[in-house]
């Protein structure tokens, strides 16, 4: 893991930066075809960044030809296992050799804490594309028990061009999530960035080029999602999109699929997850401080965020009394100060979405326990609800900020009940000191990630994605993501006389 450096050194790192600015497309750099651009700001403090390119159209039509002929040609699709991974190998060490850049460049494009740039996401990012990496040579193909007279062999192989649209919250991590395993698959990608947050995913692109990754394999779009995005969902030539991001925009690929050639669609959208804590949970200094991880990390940036506390009567205020000891040492400040754990929101118009739920709360009577204010910039303090009920728009509606909301229940089937009471199913945690509940709380809820005593999304080795409106067509991470990115073969031979 790389070791943290002081605000100051941060600072310099970010005043001799020279962020990317144009599409990558084919092995190197490439303005829009209109000359047209997009503002970047740093959220933190307004200031511009840099403008990067705002693709067309035809800007994609380009890239798709561009990673058509590449596919085509075999020379990623078609080279031996062991040589992709050696090149993606190489690509993870580049991502780790380069870590302190990539973290201030994904600091000061999101708003993201330095802290967690450079302990979570970017040490992750290298060991996402290692992981895979590692897999691509270890998945076996199958034969079928069909007698002595045929043999039949079950084989993978890559879907084709694959389409990434990204989300701003965690731009690089959800970037490796899905460039990993479809690259270890064999297939040639579009990817679009969030466009508030498209810095990062430009430089891994040069990184992977670097790495030896040939040309047309990764491409990089930029632009806004009524452009762009549309263009890759609508493609005709695009044989699959796996999108993160709302559950509203993830329908659209849907239609997109359904209007153009029926491409395979893997969506991760939103969520609105309870962190149910029974009456019976142990060591409630240990909860507490998952809960506020759960709510506050990533400033509530995140679709796994459990902003929904559902606490039993019988325990809430010893609970509660903890929660707000711990939620007080989650400093808000300057992204590029590894002493704070919440930095910027994303940019003003997600900061105002979230104001405007601060006002709703407080017009609906909710009593404000910790919080409900903001500093200059893009900055939401960390706060807490009580007196919520699950009907309440605070307990339907994913905020994506540090607002958590206090429901209490009565019994272990109430905290069930309305913990599923929800549109979404994406992740649910249960804190119990009874084995036997546990497992019967894991089972009961309807989401697609459980944690048990803890707040987390598992590691990469474990399934990602959700139930219901939470998400479509297939998972995030795991041996699990490779099954997305490719297609499944039947080869039948005869052997009869």
């Amino acid at each position: 893991m790389t070791a943290l450096l002081t605000v100051e050194e941060y600072k310099a790192i970010a005043a001799q930066l020279t962020p990317p600015s144009m599409s990558f497309v084919n092995g190197g750099f490439r303005p829009s075809s209109n000359g047209e651009t997009i503002s970047v700001t740093n959220p933190a403090t307004g200031e511009l960044i840099t403008q990067i390119a705002a693709c067309t159209v035809a800007d994609v039509d380009f890239a798709v030809a561009k990673a058509r002929a590449a596919f085509d040609s075999g020379v990623w699709s078609k080279r031996h296992p062991t040589e992709r991974k050696n090149v993606l190998l190489q690509f993870s060490k580049l991502i780790e050799e380069n870590a302190n850049e990539l973290a201030v460049l994904e600091s000061i494009d999101s708003g993201k804490p330095i802290l967690d740039c450079v302990t979570i996401d970017i040490p992750e990012v290298a060991h996402t594309i290692s992981w895979h990496a590692e897999l691509m040579d270890k998945i076996y193909d199958q034969t079928a028990p069909v007698g002595n007279d045929a043999v039949a062999m079950v084989v993978r192989e890559p879907v084709g061009v694959v389409g990434a649209v990204l989300p701003w919250n965690f731009p690089i991590l959800m970037l490796a999530w899905k460039i990993a395993p479809a690259l270890a698959a064999g297939c040639c990608m579009i990817v679009k960035p969030a466009a508030q947050t498209s810095l990062t995913a430009l430089r891994v692109a040069e990184l992977a080029t670097q790495a030896g990754l040939p040309d047309g394999v990764l491409n990089i779009v930029t632009g806004s999602g009524s452009v762009v995005g549309e263009a890759i969902g609508s493609h005709m030539d695009i044989d699959m999109v796996t999108f993160t991001g709302s559950t509203q925009t993830g329908r659209r690929f849907l239609r997109y699929s359904a209007d153009s050639n029926i491409k395979e669609v893997v969506l991760e959208l939103g969520g609105k997850n309870p962190c149910i804590v029974l009456d019976d949970a142990e060591d409630l200094d240990k909860v507490a401080a998952q809960v506020v991880a759960a709510a506050f990390w990533n400033m509530g940036e995140n679709c796994s965020a459990g902003s929904r506390l559902i606490v039993q009567a019988g325990i809430k205020d010893k609970l509660m009394e903890r929660v707000l000891h711990h939620a007080k040492d989650w400093n808000t400040g300057d992204p590029l100060d590894p002493s704070n754990q919440l930095g910027a929101l994303v940019d003003r118009v997600h900061f105002g979405k979230v104001c405007e739920y601060l006002d709703i709360a407080k017009q609906e009577g909710h009593t404000l326990v910790l919080g409900g204010d903001t500093l200059n910039g893009c900055y939401v303090m960390p706060t807490i609800f009580d007196g919520v009920k699950n009907s309440d728009r605070l307990a339907k509606e994913e905020i994506f900020g540090p607002v958590l909301s206090v429901i209490t229940v009565s019994s272990y089937e109430e905290a069930i009940a309305v913990a599923n009471d929800t549109e979404y199913g994406l992740a649910a945690s249960v804190f119990t000191a009874n084995g036997k509940t546990s497992m019967r709380a894991a089972q009961a809820l309807r989401a697609g990630t459980v944690t048990v005593n803890c707040f987390g999304e598992g590691d990469v080795s474990t399934p990602f994605g959700g139930y219901k409106q939470s998400g479509f067509g297939g998972r995030d991470k795991s041996i699990h993501a490779h099954d997305q990115f490719t297609q499944l073969k039947t080869i039948w031979i005869d052997l009869s006389d």
